[in-house]
Order: C-alpha cells, then sequence, then structure tokens
C-alpha cells in the first residue's frame, strides 16, 4: 500500500517524522516511539530509517508501539509507474516535525553535502524550510572532534537552518568516554512536547 500523506494525516494531530541513522542509539526509538504515542494525545509517528539504524533495533518493536518503519526498498521497489507517489516526498508532506535521532557522522556528512544516496537523504533533501527540524549527533568521541564535524555542523547550523542539539558526554557504547552520546532520548521527547505544547493522555480510572 503506498504512502500518500494527504490520506495518513489526520486532523488536530502533531505528526512527527523520526528518523535514526546508523550508531548505536538508535536502540532508543521504539522508546522514543512508545513514549509520544503512548502518553501525549493526538500524536502520530512515522519512522525513517537507513538500513545500518536497523543493525541497533528491530522493526517489530516500533511497528507494534503502532508506528510504521520506512527503509530504501520501501522507496526503491522496482514497480514504480509515471503519476505513483514518491515515497520520500509524500513523508515530507506529512511531517510537522522531523527528528533526527540518532544522526551519525557518516549521515551528518551527507546532510551537509546535500547527497541524496538513500531514502533519508532524499527526504531531508526534500524538506520544506518551515517543517521545523532537530538533528541529534551521536559518534564516537574523536568522531565528534574530528575537524570536519565542526564544518558539517555549522553548514547545517547556518545555511541549511536546523536545529542542532547535543552530543553529551557520558561512557559510550564503544567503551570510550567524552562527549558524542546521544542527547537523552526523553529529552527528545520533550522537545516536540514543547513545541507542540502536547497535551499528556489522561490517566486511566482504576478497577
Amino acid at each position: 500500500m503506498a504512502f500518500i500523506a494527504a490520506n495518513a494525516r489526520r486532523p488536530d494531530h502533531t505528526h512527527v517524522l523520526l528518523i535514526t541513522t546508523g550508531s548505536v542509539a538508535s536502540i532508543k526509538a521504539p522508546l522514543i516511539v512508545k513514549e509520544l504515542l503512548n502518553q501525549y494525545s493526538n500524536v502520530l509517528v512515522e519512522v525513517v530509517t537507513t538500513k545500518s539504524s536497523l543493525a541497533f533495533y528491530k522493526k517489530e518493536d516500533v511497528e507494534k508501539a503502532g508506528s510504521q518503519v520506512w527503509t530504501d526498498e520501501d522507496e526503491w521497489t522496482g514497480t514504480y509507474k509515471i503519476g505513483d507517489p514518491i515515497l520520500h516526498i509524500e513523508l515530507r508532506r506529512w511531517a510537522d516535525i522531523v527528528l533526527v535521532a540518532p544522526c551519525s557522522a557518516n549521515t551528518l556528512s551527507k546532510i551537509a553535502h546535500g547527497l541524496c544516496d538513500n531514502l533519508v537523504t532524499s527526504l531531508m533533501r526534500a524538506l520544506s524550510p518551515s517543517t521545523p527540524t532537530y538533528l541529534f549527533p551521536a559518534m564516537n568521541t574523536l568522531m565528534y572532534e574530528h575537524p570536519l564535524t565542526a564544518e558539517h555542523l555549522r553548514t547545517i547550523k547556518e545555511i541549511v537552518g536546523y536545529s542542532i542539539i547535543g552530543p553529551i558526554g557520558k561512557h559510550l557504547a564503544c567503551g570510550d568516554v567524552g562527549v558524542g552520546a546521544m542527547t537523552e532520548w526523553k529529552d527528545i521527547v520533550q522537545v516536540v512536547v514543547d513545541h507542540f505544547r502536547l497535551s499528556p493522555k489522561s490517566a486511566q480510572p482504576g478497577p
């Protein structure tokens, strides 16, 4: 079934597009989705992922929470005909806010240089400047401290106009200790909550 933004959007809902890329912090994706869908009213979430990101979480865990996970295979099916909806265009039409969490060093570089070699980067290149977009870098400390990273971040903030949050310092999954970890996942959820002033779901009455 093709994804068509006009059919998938719902009135009075906040449409959150979560993008995950090749960092171990992708393991937090199901938690972000569950928190947004279970704790707040009138929220919809779609997830777009790179192939390497799926090394760290299962699509099924996100789907059980109520979201769809979109991959390169959904974009390039080999069956396209003129007039068919184009997935990365439909997803950007759908989104009220975009979170790239985590944003790996590889995808950070691609976004800064305007590459469009997968579903994620094609979608990012097609985003409207009016769509609030947040990147949450996550990488090894030395990768973060590499001089090119600062240049990529500057380009994304000053030229593209996206917001950059993090990374933070902690004990990294690779064993190193330093700056490079993704912002805590609950703080990522809070970005959406604060931006749209989301209302918590009412507590369910007890038995």
